[in-house]
């Protein structure tokens, strides 16, 4: 029988907040950067304006590392520079929306913690780092390119991200026991076979199942809202190179399961 920690990892991705389609929907236009000065060595610049917010080329390579938290959300072919920074896009405006409406963006220490532990069991890449070691969580952030500091941090506004989605979204949802049984059979079964795994009894998991359900219909009514923010917002990608991605159909890592 599969392990509770490997169920966790599956359900845990199904929330996360990179709904990257909508970003195609940018209405500003792409402005191009100054060029170089002759003899100069570029070590970062600008890719992106959202608002009075800048995001840095920089800040799309540590989203690319911190996609390693989450393995079963973000596909390693799916991890491009453009994918990274619609994610970025998508963050910066939810935080937005939460600062204007007094919400706090991260989380209480103690809190943090717990679901960094929880997380080091659910990531199955850490089985043969041997994560619930520090020296073996250290080897596994490090190979990554991550630190725990960065991991805190970014796990400290999901966490804070996710609550204020919750809040605003779950209230008045209700899932069927047939949607559970169909989810159960259709997806989750299906999925842990192609990994060789076998399935636990649909009571062991029922209201994991259920917490999914809830989420993806969560999902519906954020990505109805996130569009708003993108329509509403004052988005500007600077550097071209992705503008011209970025004007393409995106590929989610997130498919028919929204986190």
């Amino acid at each position: 029988m599969i392990p509770r920690a490997r169920i966790a990892a599956l359900i845990l991705t199904t929330f996360a907040v990179s709904l990257t389609a909508l970003t195609q929907n940018t209405a500003i236009p792409p402005q191009p950067p100054p060029p170089p000065v002759a003899g100069s060595v570029e070590l970062d610049h600008v890719v992106a304006i959202v608002g009075s917010n800048v995001i840095l080329q920089s800040d799309v390579v540590q989203e690319m590392h911190l996609s390693a938290l989450e393995p079963l959300q973000v596909l390693p072919g799916q991890n491009t520079p453009t994918n990274a920074l619609r994610r970025l896009v998508d963050r910066t405006l939810i935080l937005q929306q939460m600062k204007e409406q007094l919400q706090p963006t991260d989380t209480p220490a103690p809190e943090v913690r717990k679901a960094i532990e929880d997380l080091r069991r659910s990531i199955p890449d850490c089985e043969k780092f041997h994560c619930d070691t520090e020296h073996g969580w250290d080897s596994f952030l490090r190979i990554n390119g991550l630190n725990p500091e960065m991991v805190d941090q970014r796990w400290s506004q999901r966490m804070a991200i996710l609550r204020f989605i919750d809040l605003r979204f779950r209230s008045g949802i209700h899932i069927a026991p047939a949607e559970i049984s169909t989810y159960f059979d259709k997806t989750l079964v299906p999925a842990l076979e192609k990994n060789h795994e076998t399935a636990p009894p649909l009571k062991d998991v029922s209201n994991r199942i259920r917490e999914i359900l809830l989420e993806q219909q969560v999902s519906g009514l954020f990505q109805d809202w996130l569009a708003s923010l993108h329509d509403e917002g004052n988005i500007r990608i600077v550097d071209e190179a992705y503008s011209a991605d970025l004007s393409a159909p995106s590929h989610s890592a997130q498919g028919d399961q929204p986190q």
